[in-house]
């Protein structure tokens, strides 16, 4: 989560999850953002930040995108009327986006994984990625800027105390 909390940031986003996972594994090639269709229950639990993105992606079925595998945690104080945590939902794309986005899914070695969950406007939406996996080398290299980064950071606070 970003250092803002739960405060919606400057472009209207109030973001409830990052997949990091996703970010470090693939190299995004490009990102879409589409509403995801939500019982109520999902929507409460989606605002109290309970999503798991572990071995979530999405996939079309017939011509519709549905996200698999995106575990939203059961809301707990409803009773019978919860829902399945790990349900397909449906994807809220227009279609001239889901038909340019198909061909670029089929291709062998490209997928959809989603990135983030958001609120924007009050809609729950979900950014997606088209990714390709990231070689042993292409991580090796994601380490090595993460840690220069982090020591240039920490060099720039500490000439300032000096």
């Amino acid at each position: 989560m970003s250092k803002s909390g739960n405060r919606a940031e400057k472009d209207g986003r109030r973001k409830v999850a990052v997949n990091k996972k996703a970010l470090f594994k693939f190299r995004v090639l490009e990102k879409f953002e589409a509403g995801m269709e939500l019982l109520g229950t999902e929507v409460k639990s989606l605002r109290e930040g309970k999503v798991g993105f572990t071995d979530s992606y999405a996939q079309f079925r017939d011509a519709d995108l549905y996200l698999l595998n995106l575990n939203i945690a059961r809301y707990a104080p409803a009773s019978w009327t919860n829902h399945e945590p790990t349900r397909p939902r449906r994807l809220l794309l227009h279609r001239q986006e889901l038909d340019r986005l198909m061909p670029k899914v089929r291709q062998k070695g490209n997928a959809l994984v989603p990135l983030a969950v958001y609120f924007r406007g009050g809609w729950a939406k979900v950014e997606l990625g088209l990714v390709v996996h990231k070689t042993g080398a292409d991580k090796r290299r994601t380490i090595r800027d993460r840690e220069a980064k982090r020591d240039m950071e920490r060099a720039r606070k500490m000439e300032g105390r000096g």
